[in-house]
């Protein structure tokens, strides 16, 4: 159930900055170095799509992945404490 969000959400967010950046489907996968089937793959919220191809669309659309996890935090804490 939250793979499938997760995937309904990136499919929304491809769409909406792909469409207000005035580029259609075929001109996104050229600007990515991508097919326009990985394209529509991604738009139509298809869960099998590879990482690296993932990067390459969002990298054109100016879209970032900023991963946070619990233990993210306590991490950085102990990095910059050790740092000093």
């Amino acid at each position: 159930m939250i793979q499938n969000l997760f995937f309904t959400n990136l499919a929304k967010l491809v769409i909406y900055h792909r469409k207000q950046s005035g580029l259609s489907r075929i001109d996104l996968a050229q600007m990515a170095g991508v097919g326009k089937t990985v394209l529509y793959d991604i738009e139509h919220a298809k869960p099998t799509i590879r990482l690296d191809t993932l990067i390459k669309i969002l990298d054109v659309l100016n879209i970032t992945i900023e991963l946070k996890g619990p233990l993210m935090q306590i991490n950085s804490d102990i990095i910059s404490n050790e740092k000093s």
